[in-house]
């Protein structure tokens, strides 16, 4: 069985966000605008990605 993945690229500015959705961003492996990350597709994860929806764009 293959792992599900997902990738998360980050397309807004930290500044002027809360500190939570701060270290939810570094929590999910992103560091700067247009940077990408493959993630495992958890639960958890995807609780990550939903909290910060409007910073992140998911990509394929």
């Amino acid at each position: 069985m293959t792992e599900k993945t997902v990738k998360v690229q980050l397309i807004k500015s930290l500044i002027g966000t809360r500190n939570t959705h701060r270290a939810t961003v570094r929590g999910l492996g992103l560091r700067r605008i247009n940077s990408i990350s493959e993630l495992q597709d958890t639960p958890a994860v995807r609780g990550m990605i939903n909290k910060i929806s409007y910073l992140v764009k998911i990509i394929s």
